[in-house]
């Protein structure tokens, strides 16, 4: 008797209410519209984050890694009750979001990428997902972990989410920390912006095409600026690499 592995391998995803499309101002004064995105579009999005997994700075290449890999199960049914988010101006990619639900009452934030930097798109496309595991999920807490200095910055002290180290995250590594509601509605009125609905004219340019970034993270051209990501404060590693590569040492 044959058996559909497949029927075995895919998880069974559940009936989650899709996220409403939502826009905003950010301080360069462009509209950006931040909407979900389908199986069909996650190609469209990983031509555009594989290249950041040579990027050390910021430890975007971890990041890029793991996200590669998240979208790419999703697109394949290997991640179960996962959604992703996308932010867009004008088309043009800016930020990825994603994460998934563990139950009716927890979700589970995977990854907040962005691919433009310095005007607090990552941050808000974070709030945004927290805003539609809140109000549109329903869930009562969200699981977060960071893998970078500035996603601590951003997630647990500006939020000041509280500790869940007895419970382990699927991302492994750091602890876990919780976004429960009532972090969130302090968080409200200061840190989640947008409005709803979205101009016919805004969502039908994001919806038509996931556009390249246009000033996507690059690696630093000096080795001493990505030291960041390096345990190393002298950054002695980093100077012997760069005089190897002016061969100034020999080995």
């Amino acid at each position: 008797m044959s058996v559909d592995l497949e029927k075995i391998l895919r998880p069974i995803d559940h009936d989650l209410p899709p996220f409403p499309p939502k826009y905003m101002t950010i301080a360069s004064g462009d509209e950006m519209v931040v909407r979900q995105v389908t199986r069909d579009e996650i190609p469209d999005i990983l031509v555009h984050v594989a290249p950041l997994i040579s990027v050390e700075r910021d430890f975007y290449d971890v990041v890029a890694a793991r996200v590669y890999a998240e979208l790419l199960a999703y697109y394949r049914h290997r991640m179960q009750d996962e959604y992703v988010l996308v932010a867009q101006i004008d088309g043009e990619l800016c930020a990825v979001v994603n994460g998934r639900q563990v139950d009716e009452k927890r979700g589970m934030s995977l990854h907040t990428l962005a691919l433009r930097r310095g005007l607090r798109i990552g941050a808000h496309a974070f709030a945004t997902k927290m805003e539609y595991h809140m109000d549109v999920l329903g869930h009562e807490e969200v699981l977060i972990v960071a893998e970078s200095p500035i996603g601590f910055r951003r997630w647990m002290i500006e939020y000041n989410l509280e500790k869940r180290f007895e419970i382990p995250h699927e991302l492994g590594g750091p602890p876990s920390y919780a976004l429960t509601r009532e972090i969130f509605e302090k968080a409200r009125g200061t840190l989640v912006i947008g409005r709803r609905p979205v101009p016919d004219s805004l969502i039908a340019k994001a919806e038509a095409a996931i556009l390249p970034p246009s000033d996507p993270p690059r690696p630093p051209d000096d080795l001493l600026a990505a030291t960041r990501s390096k345990y190393d404060p002298t950054g002695t590693a980093l100077i012997l690499q760069r005089w190897k590569q002016e061969a100034k040492v020999s080995k």
